[in-house]
């Protein structure tokens, strides 16, 4: 597995991870709603560089796309 990959990795786990404890569900339904989503297509992505976000930022994507059902970026 090359870096970039197990990168993504890690930050997948540690999404779920936190969609468990906020949304209160239980690992596998978590691992489902995040791969479901469109963030985690633009994550697999490596061209989209998303990969280099902090982990805290992906989940804010993650939370805006489930409140506004698409991503929302901010433009600096």
């Amino acid at each position: 597995m090359n870096e970039k990959k197990q990168l993504i990795e890690y930050i997948v786990q540690d999404i779920v991870e936190m969609i468990t404890q906020d949304q209160g569900v239980e690992f596998d339904e978590a691992m489902d709603r995040f791969y479901e989503s469109e963030v985690f297509d633009k994550l697999q992505d490596v061209e989209t560089g998303l990969y280099r976000e902090s982990t805290a930022y992906i989940y804010d994507l993650y939370k805006d796309e489930l409140n506004f059902g698409r991503i929302l970026q901010a433009e600096i």
